[in-house]
Order: C-alpha cells, then sequence, then structure tokens
C-alpha cells in the first residue's frame, strides 16, 4: 500500500503559464521526493501598464511517502 501527500505551491514565470508548471515543478522536485503528480488549481496574470509582466500557477503536488 502506498500514502501520498499533496501539498500547495506556487510558481512564476516571465514567459508562459507552461513555464510556470514546469519550473514549479522542477522546484519541488528539488526538496520533495516521490514526486507523481500535479494539478494546476488557478492561473493568474500579473499587469504592469497594460502589459503582461508574470505568469503565476498555483499547484496542488502529489508526493508518495517513503515506506518506514
Amino acid at each position: 500500500m502506498s500514502v501520498a501527500r499533496v501539498t500547495e505551491i506556487s510558481a512564476t514565470s516571465p514567459d508562459s503559464f507552461d513555464d510556470a508548471v514546469v519550473q514549479g515543478i522542477a522546484r519541488a522536485s528539488k526538496t520533495l521526493r516521490n514526486v507523481s503528480s500535479a494539478w494546476v488549481k488557478d492561473q493568474n496574470v500579473k499587469i504592469e501598464n497594460g502589459k503582461i509582466t508574470a505568469f503565476r500557477v498555483n499547484l496542488a503536488v502529489t508526493f508518495l511517502l517513503d515506506d518506514a
């Protein structure tokens, strides 16, 4: 039997939503072991002077807990 945990993170990219997801998963994988999936819960943009300056995603990241 496996047991998983879900944690929420936010990631930002100046390029795209896709890049924000990639950056978020890459960073989460440095700290969390056994990352198995992620769900994009929300997307939004930062706007300055009428232009998009950042793409932000909120992710629910699932990782498997180590067996004792």
